[in-house]
Formats: structure tokens, C-alpha cells, sequence
């Protein structure tokens, strides 16, 4: 059983609201943003290889990042890394993995992960984990993790429960992308809400037909490319065919409109770092709550701040509290860790002003 267990690990995206140290080059999740010595990418990776057999662990990516995954992650083959050619967000990355996986193991049952989250309780992970692998190959069922919100965060997406299932497991009754904070409020004092974690399970032949069904556009690309799964000819003919997909989320594409999807009610310790904030909230602190991740900080009656420099360069601050500091050799950040919602938007006049010049 535990042989027809895979999992895919989405490791593309850019991650620009950790802009500047995240950049096109070298993106978040192949950073150690924590301190531990491991990048994000390769904690994802260690937890996972407890539960998941290696030669079952799928990596999806841009394919310029193929040589960084192999640098980071020696023990996975140059097989088990799935280039995508271009950008289309997560539904067609994991419909090409689903039919790619269905060409090695047609009993297969998969688990998609993001490789940019902290998990606090491994043990407890282990065993949600366990538990939905069980589910699925029980049940007829797509399964994501929710994870019970402890305050009305508007950065997340969001889970209605609806039917209860068992203790553990309950209907999906609707999705609702990031909500404002009035709404997010409301989802958080109803108690029926739960923070979508972009986890999620499903059996080969589930997710295929639920693309073939919710998503045909997606499917007919895949159909199309015929034999070619698991074969030398695989690469060459998905950059040829992966650009006509169009450009949707798998939450969309297929959550939100299948009948057999379930919440899996989790509490493992967990936090998408997907912003400076989720840093300084999950990072350790010195006597004066700042964070200051790998790097050289002198610090005067300043607190609560995230401080960041890259090489050898001693930052020095005073009289500065609530923001991020991120010091590369080309760029500067300093926003208040309030507004770093808008640190996207900030890129993106960077980009309009200079180019991919400070990409």
C-alpha cells in the first residue's frame, strides 16, 4: 500500500512578496529563510520522507530551477523532477503530474504540497497525513487540509464545512478566496471556517476525471500527449503542448466545483511562509522580539522588527519598530510589516520602472 503513495512537491513560484532576497533567479523556497541550515524546499522534502517513499516524490517546477533541486536535493533523480516549460499556475502542473504518475503506478493515491510551509508538530503531520491517505483509498474523494484559523487573516484562502463525515473529515460546502478583514471576521467568529492550506489528496483516477469533467481544456492537453508519460519523449512533447493550457489554480479548476471534495479538519503547527510577517511570527527572537535571520544586527531601542542583510554587510538601527528590513547588494526594503501585503504591488512598479532589471 505505502508503494502506491506519491507526493508532488510544487516548487515554481517566484514567492515576490519576499522580495528582494526572493528573487526570479532564486526564489523563496530554495532559501533558508529560518536559520536552520535548510532551505524551505529541503524541510518540506526531510517531512515528507518520513511518510512518502523517495523514488515517490514528484518535483514540479519551472525548469530553471532544475540544477538547484539537484544541488539541494541529491537523493532525488533527475526523473522525478517535472520541468514546466512555462508559468500556468497549479492546475495544469498537477493534471501533468497526475497523468504522469498514473503512467508509473495506475493504483497511485497522491498527496500535492507546497514547498514553502512550516510544519511545528511532525508527529501529528504524520499522522493527518496517514489519516487522509486512508480516506482516499476508502473513499471516492478529493481531500484538502484546513486548518482551524486563530485570527481573521486576510493572506489565507477559506474553507466552509458543511456535512460532517466523522470527527475528523467533513464536506466541503464552499471555498472563498482571500477575504477582507470584515469577512474574514465573520468566517473566524462563525466556526465553521478553516484557513485553506494548499494541501491536498486525491487518488490517480480521481483527479483525472474530475480534470476530464471540471476541467476539459486542461484534460484534452493531457489526453492528447497520448502514450508519451514516463518515456524519453515526455519532456519534449509537454513543452510543446504545455503553453495552451490555460492559466488557473486547481482550486478553481476543480475544487470548487467537485461534489466528492472534503476538508480534513488538521492542527499540526502550521504556517505559510509566504511573507516577511510569517517570518517574524515563526522565526526565533532575540530580547527584543527582532528577527534577524542570518544576519550581522545591531539593534537601539528597536522592536518587533524583521532585519535582514545578505553577505558580510553589519546593519545598524535605531528608534525602529514594526518593519521589515531587507538589505541584498542591489536592492533595499523597508515597509512596516502591517502594509506587507503591499510589497507585491511594490515589485511590480519596480518592475514597471526598471524593468526585470531588479527581478
Amino acid at each position: 500500500m505505502k508503494q502506491d503513495r506519491f507526493c508532488v512537491i510544487m516548487c515554481g513560484g517566484v514567492g515576490s512578496r519576499f522580495w528582494p532576497y526572493s528573487r526570479t533567479a532564486m526564489p523563496k523556497q530554495f532559501i533558508d529563510f529560518l536559520g536552520t541550515g535548510r532551505s524551505l524546499l529541503q524541510l518540506t522534502y526531510d517531512r515528507l520522507a518520513d511518510i512518502i517513499p523517495t523514488e515517490n516524490i514528484i518535483l514540479l517546477t519551472n525548469e530553471r530551477y532544475s540544477s538547484i533541486i539537484q544541488e539541494q536535493l541529491p537523493d532525488i533523480k533527475p526523473n522525478q523532477i517535472l520541468l514546466e516549460p512555462v508559468m500556468r499556475n497549479t492546475a495544469p502542473c498537477n493534471a501533468w503530474a497526475a497523468w504522469h504518475i498514473k503512467a508509473i503506478n495506475p493504483n497511485a493515491k497522491i498527496m500535492v504540497a507546497p514547498s514553502d510551509h512550516l510544519i511545528l508538530r511532525q508527529n501529528d503531520f504524520n499522522e493527518c497525513v496517514l489519516k487522509a491517505f486512508d480516506f482516499i483509498e476508502k473513499n471516492d474523494a478529493i481531500v484538502t487540509f484546513g486548518i482551524k484559523p486563530n485570527r481573521p487573516e486576510t493572506g489565507y484562502g477559506y474553507i466552509q464545512e458543511g456535512e460532517h463525515f466523522d470527527e475528523a473529515f467533513s464536506k466541503v460546502k464552499t471555498f472563498t478566496e482571500k477575504p477582507n478583514k470584515e469577512l474574514a471576521n465573520v468566517f473566524l467568529e462563525s466556526g465553521e471556517f478553516f484557513w485553506n492550506s494548499g494541501m491536498f489528496f486525491w487518488g490517480v483516477d480521481a483527479i483525472i476525471n474530475a480534470m476530464r469533467t471540471h476541467a476539459p481544456e486542461i484534460a484534452e492537453v493531457f489526453d492528447h500527449a497520448g502514450d508519451i508519460y514516463n518515456t524519453n519523449q515526455e519532456q519534449e512533447i509537454i513543452n510543446k503542448l504545455y503553453g495552451t493550457c490555460p492559466n488557473v489554480s486547481v482550486d478553481y479548476a476543480v475544487m470548487e466545483k467537485s461534489s466528492n471534495t472534503y476538508v480534513e479538519k488538521v492542527d499540526f503547527g502550521w504556517s505559510d511562509l509566504g511573507t516577511w510577517g510569517s517570518i517574524y511570527d515563526n522565526a526565533p527572537k532575540n530580547r527584543d522580539a527582532n528577527v534577524t535571520p542570518n544576519s550581522k544586527v545591531l539593534a537601539f531601542d528597536s522592536h518587533n522588527n524583521v532585519i535582514a542583510a545578505q553577505g558580510d554587510k553589519l546593519v545598524v538601527v535605531s528608534g525602529i519598530n514594526g518593519y521589515v528590513i531587507a538589505d541584498t547588494p542591489d536592492a533595499l526594503l523597508i515597509v512596516p510589516i502591517n502594509d506587507e501585503q503591499k510589497i507585491k504591488n511594490y515589485v511590480n512598479e519596480a518592475k514597471t520602472h526598471f524593468g526585470d532589471k531588479f527581478m
